[in-house]
């Protein structure tokens, strides 16, 4: 029995080296593994029938089979690594570069405005003194309103304005709730010079406003500050990022977390002030809000405003950089379309 055995060794290997003669590809290769050692394969029929043999040839023809099954498991071993070969070789002559031919020209993206112009903001804050310090989107009702002096019912809170998560809790509508949050964790330490930049979120969607856009505000408390140190920071915020033409006037106005508050304008940038459409022909472009910080504000954040004062201002990012780069539209901004960006190339900006 074992010589029927081993003439059915020679006979398998023959008719396996005569199918991978006729082997192409890596999936024919698949189909004769499957005739040899795939569940009704040849090699495993023959394991198969081991049940049927006298125990004590068990053995010996078992040993037989096993050197049959490592046989035709090289061959086809073999013949799957000479087929991965000719692959990788045929892939490499057919995929050579000419290294002598003439490049592409990349397209080299460029810094986006609203990145550029908040670089230049901080930049400038710093070499003023002040902290860039950031905050929670997710912000509370407390943090958002009550601490900044926003009574129940005012149309801030209205639903139509802010996007609620729960009852109190909201994507932040002004990024002034980092200033409670600084006034909070320095009462009383030291004096503050902050400025948060940083996404803020409303209801809106028109060609000037975004459900989502940047703010940043600033703030300063001490016990010796005056709405003249207000008038010249902004000024020098205005000539620094707008151009030193730029000319800056007060209007009385009213926020509710500050006392006195005034309406920012600056000489229109296309116009240089002398009236066109841009500006409606009044020469000024609303640019912020300020103020004296509301001693109702300090005092909700631990601070005795009998001894300490204290002015902020904010403004929209996106705002600026579209004064600064004259930016038609804002939405443009939100956009991936590389022709916009370009314009924002440093070379381009030169």
């Amino acid at each position: 029995m074992e010589k029927d055995y081993e003439k059915r060794n020679i006979e398998i290997l023959d008719e396996l080296k005569k199918d991978l003669d006729g082997v192409k590809t890596s999936n024919d290769l698949v189909l004769v593994k499957a005739k040899y050692l795939g569940k009704e394969g040849i090699v495993t029929l023959l394991s198969k029938k081991m049940k049927d043999i006298e125990p004590e040839k068990r053995g010996s023809i078992g040993k037989i089979i096993n050197d049959i099954r490592t046989n035709v498991t090289t061959l086809i071993e073999e013949k799957d690594n000479y087929i991965k070969e000719e692959l990788l070789k045929k892939k490499l002559n057919d995929e050579k570069i000419d290294i002598t031919l003439p490049s592409k020209k990349l397209r080299r993206g460029s810094m986006h405005p609203f990145n550029r112009i908040t670089e230049e903001i901080e930049d400038l804050f710093v070499s003023m003194g002040y902290d860039v310090l950031s905050g929670p989107e997710l912000e509370t009702d407390e943090y958002c309103f009550q601490r900044l002096n926003i009574p129940l019912g005012h149309p801030v809170r209205d639903t139509q304005d802010s996007f609620y998560v729960d009852v109190d809790h909201l994507l932040r509508t002004q990024t002034s709730s980092v200033q409670a949050r600084c006034m909070e964790a320095n009462v009383e330490k030291s004096p503050i010079r902050m400025i948060c930049p940083g996404k803020t979120y409303r209801r809106d969607d028109d060609a000037t406003h975004s459900h989502q856009f940047g703010q940043f505000e600033g703030l300063v408390i001490d016990k010796d500050v005056t709405l003249a140190n207000l008038k010249g920071t902004l000024e020098v915020m205005a000539k620094t990022l707008l151009g030193e033409k730029t000319k800056v006037r007060f209007r009385p106005s009213f926020f509710p977390f500050t006392e006195p508050s005034v309406e920012v304008d600056v000489s229109c940038f296309k116009c240089g002030g002398k009236g066109c459409s841009l500006c409606k022909n009044t020469g000024w472009i609303e640019l912020l809000g300020a103020g004296m910080v509301h001693p109702n504000v300090l005092r909700s954040n631990g601070y005795d405003p009998e001894k300490y004062k204290g002015f902020a201002f904010g403004t929209g990012i996106d705002r600026l950089a579209m004064m600064k780069y004259n930016i038609p539209d804002i939405r443009l901004m939100y956009t991936n379309d590389i022709r916009f960006l370009k314009q924002f190339d440093r070379k381009e900006l030169k």
